[in-house]
């Protein structure tokens, strides 16, 4: 049982903040800037729990559209585990999400436990990270996301998500941002595939990165991964995507950890043969 004084609490847009920085210690690597992208695709998304107003424990349930949810943040202070804090974090959450699809990426030891919360494995995800020492391609096929092409974008991100996150991509695409941008593909005034990169806690972190083929995945990846080189660059992938970790190879990244998709409800089938690299491990 969880301490009676324990108090459950919305986080604003500061206290994201304190939960990055949480997820930093854990080597999750996040954006610089994701508490602002966090906070517009669900305000009332992120839980802390306070103990005589000290944060002790944390978790996230965004809500997308009317059918899908996504967990994340499941982080309890050290110094107050094993006193069902985040046992009771863990209900509140499932309990916001409740009736819809709830998807997590969760860590592989914590597998056992989101089985027996109803979650089933779908598929392993894994990080490379390493310096990147690719060069930004001239091709004229591949442009920056602005205003005029952003509403497109986040009509072509809904085949890679389970639902519509236009409130999320709005922030994480901004144009002009000095934290982030995105470049995407275009053929015959057809979108083929996008892909954003952010400064990280370390380095920088690409995604969502998306593309209908493998050769298109890479021209993004080099226009990304070569605006930042010299760096370390990561990415996260599904590994089922076999041509995803073969880019990450091909140009030197490396395995970092992995962690498990799993769904409680219906899986949404996404196309993974496409996706090359997550939005983020916390909101998926």
């Amino acid at each position: 049982m969880a301490p009676q004084n324990a108090e459950i609490r919305v986080m604003d847009e500061d206290g994201i903040l304190v939960m990055l920085d949480w997820a930093t210690k854990l080597g999750w690597n996040p954006g610089d800037d994701d508490a602002a992208s966090y906070c517009a695709a669900d305000p009332e998304g992120y839980l802390g729990c306070y103990i005589d107003n000290q944060l002790v424990s944390i978790i996230s349930a965004v809500l997308y559209g009317q059918s899908f949810g996504f967990l994340g943040f499941y982080i309890c202070h050290p110094d107050f585990r094993g006193q069902g804090l985040g046992r009771l974090m863990w209900n509140a959450a499932i309990q916001r999400l409740e009736g819809r699809t709830i998807g997590l990426d969760g860590v592989v030891e914590q597998q056992e436990f989101y089985a027996k919360s109803g979650f089933k494995l779908v598929h392993k995800n894994m990080r490379y990270s390493g310096l990147s020492d690719v060069t930004m391609p001239m091709d004229p096929r591949i442009s920056i996301i602005g205003k005029g092409i952003l509403p497109s974008i986040i009509d072509y991100d809904r085949n890679y998500f389970p639902e519509e996150r236009a409130r999320f991509l709005e922030r994480w695409l901004e144009p002009m941002n000095p934290q982030r941008h995105g470049i995407y593909l275009v053929e015959n005034g057809r979108v083929l595939g996008y892909g954003v990169i952010r400064a990280a806690r370390e380095g920088f972190r690409i995604g969502p990165l998306v593309a209908e083929t493998p050769e298109g995945a890479d021209l993004l990846f080099r226009a990304l991964a070569g605006s930042a080189k010299g760096q370390m660059v990561s990415i996260d992938l599904p590994l089922p995507n076999e041509a995803a970790a073969q880019l990450a190879e091909r140009y030197e990244l490396s395995p970092v950890f992995a962690t498990a998709r799993m769904y409680k409800g219906q899986d949404p089938n996404l196309p993974l043969d496409n996706i090359y690299s997550f939005a983020s491990y916390e909101l998926g």
